[in-house]
């Protein structure tokens, strides 16, 4: 099923509003294979940890975050570890949301791209021509192949390494038509 499918809900007003912030992204990207605490959260991020539960508390109270049973942490304070859902994975925005979530993602992918990426860090940028029909197979075919791993469980493995994929097709609108395309 394409991630994109018709099959899948609508994101609410709540829901949008929630994941309309780079932050908050990011958050759920670290709490995906491990809970985490606020505090381990803010240190990772490094931001304010009162910061960091205002985002925290409006992932919990819309889903996208879950709490895990309290714990003693290393000084003896209660601790609450936060796991994402995955559910943002999992919804379709309407089409007036998406100019929004489509800078909070890129704004998103920007703070986690390290500054100097490691050497077998695959990253490729393509320019095309393509048809309408083009465009359509092409984006259905990208969200046919990240749908297929938004669909399979997280592995357990204890070798697995956290991997994040950001893909976006666009119009190059401000390109000047010279009839050459650039791929880097």
């Amino acid at each position: 099923m394409p991630h994109d499918s018709g099959d899948r809900p609508f994101a609410t007003e709540e829901e949008v509003k929630a994941l309309a912030s780079a932050v908050r992204i990011r958050i759920l990207r670290l709490c995906l294979d491990t809970a985490l605490t606020n505090k381990q959260i803010a240190q990772r991020m490094e931001m304010n940890p009162a910061t960091v539960l205002h985002h925290v508390r409006k992932l919990v109270a819309t889903e996208f975050l879950v709490a895990e049973p309290a714990r003693t942490g290393a000084r003896g304070a209660r601790e609450i570890p936060y796991r994402s859902t995955g559910r943002s994975w999992t919804m379709r925005l309407d089409p007036e949301a998406k100019p929004t979530m489509s800078k909070v993602m890129v704004a998103a992918f920007i703070a986690e791209f390290p500054e100097e990426p490691a050497p077998d860090t695959f990253i490729r940028r393509l320019g095309l021509r393509l048809t309408d029909d083009e465009y359509g197979e092409l984006c259905s075919k990208l969200s046919d192949l990240i749908a297929e791993y938004v669909d399979q469980p997280l592995t357990s493995e204890p070798d697995a390494k956290p991997y994040s994929v950001f893909a976006t097709v666009h119009a190059d609108l401000g390109r000047r038509d010279t009839g050459a395309d650039l791929a880097a």
